[in-house]
């Protein structure tokens, strides 16, 4: 079985996640594309798509939400994204249970002995008015029948869990700042979400009553959605192993679907020797292929949607990536973070940069400050190598 080593999967990951040359793609097909992006601080999606695409305006993306393409809601890994709403639809269900799982990891206690369907049947009488709120203001729309848990459990319960959620615009408009206010996906997009596969299944739990659709003697069991989950992510994020699948979205249990697809795959491995599943005809470019420098945002997917991020970041740097620190790839691999104050774009190397290196880097961040200010400044600085 081939090898690929650190720099081929490198530049495949490069190449699909759009950062090896910038698409001209249209900024919903992008989105769609990319999976998603990472969205929970509201304008990072803007930077992010930015650096894939080779004529990007944030207005393009502000149509999007405000037409409703797009959306904004908790999804893989019950963190903030920012969806094609086809694809929230299609994968809402999908991710039920694992969503209510992790609430309940982080207010087990809390929420004991709160009938969770009662609560579900509460929360949607309250929305059904019509009015978008805030998820303090659901919780203690609620809190009278539930009085213990305290407002925080109950409204990440609901908003994040429960009730299929979508934080309106202004929310996530470029340069526009606005609270987080929730309205049921269904009633925003006129579309009701598919239903929740049998079972969660790919939760990694049984449902009381449901027949198990992870397990072979359940006639006729399958997991399509998961399937399809399957096939995006490796056009986004392969080649990759099973492992970096669940860590993108969360979801436990995904062998159905991937030995439901495996022969339409080919298999390689990487230098640990783990198994990495692929698209037959999907992008894996030469090794020696240059890569740009590219400013990334905060929690950026790129880095976020694998186990093993050793094929773009350095172990002694894996921290930076859940720290929501924006970095900087010099050939393609972190090398620097940056910041953004007063028309200013500074960068601040983890390792000492080339000549070459050094105005790849200061030409980039001036054209990003180019596009933060609108135009009205090209200023960018390179601080001291940090510690």
């Amino acid at each position: 079985m081939t090898v690929l080593d650190t720099r081929a999967l490198n530049r495949a990951t490069l190449a699909r996640q759009l950062l090896l040359d910038r698409a001209d793609l249209p900024v919903l097909d992008a989105v769609a594309h990319l999976c998603g992006l990472q969205a929970q601080e509201p304008q990072e999606p803007f930077i992010g798509l930015w650096s894939r695409l080779s004529a990007f305006a944030p207005a393009q993306l502000d149509d999007l939400l405000t037409g409703r393409h797009v959306v904004r809601t908790h999804l893989m890994r019950r963190t903030v994204h920012l969806l094609t709403a086809d694809d929230v639809l299609a994968w809402r269900g999908r991710h039920d249970a694992m969503l209510r799982q992790r609430v309940l990891g982080t207010y087990r206690r809390e929420l004991e002995g709160v009938d969770l369907e009662e609560l579900a049947a509460a929360g949607r009488a309250v929305m059904a008015d019509g009015e978008p709120r805030s998820m303090p203001e659901l919780a203690r729309a609620v809190a009278g029948r539930w009085p213990e848990p305290g407002p925080r459990p109950l409204g990440e319960m609901l908003v994040a869990a429960l009730i299929p959620m979508v934080q309106l615009p202004p929310r996530g408009l470029w340069r526009t700042k606005g609270g987080v206010r929730n309205v049921p996906l269904a009633s925003w997009l006129g579309r009701e979400p598919a239903p929740p596969a049998p079972n969660g299944a790919g939760t990694g739990g049984p449902v009381p009553g449901v027949p198990d659709a992870s397990d072979p003697g359940v006639p006729g069991a399958s997991d399509p959605v998961g399937e399809a989950l399957v096939r995006r992510y490796l056009a986004a994020f392969g080649p990759a192993a099973s492992a970096d699948l669940r860590a993108w979205c969360g979801l436990a249990g995904l062998p159905r679907a991937v030995a439901a697809v495996r022969e339409e795959l080919v298999s390689f491995r990487d230098e640990r020797g783990r198994e990495l599943l692929d698209l037959p005809d999907a992008p894996r470019p030469d090794p020696g292929t240059s890569a740009p420098v590219r400013f990334l945002p905060a929690f950026d997917n790129a880095i976020l949607g694998y186990q093993d991020r050793g094929r773009i970041i350095d172990d002694a740097h894996r921290g930076l990536s859940v720290a929501g620190e924006r970095v900087v790839l010099v050939d393609g691999r972190v090398a620097a973070t940056w910041k953004a104050a007063d028309g200013t774009v500074t960068v601040f190397p983890l390792r000492r940069f080339s000549r070459a290196e050094r105005t790849a880097v200061g030409e980039e961040g001036e054209a990003l400050a180019a596009f933060l200010s609108d135009g009205e400044s090209r200023r960018a600085e390179i601080g001291p190598e940090q510690d």
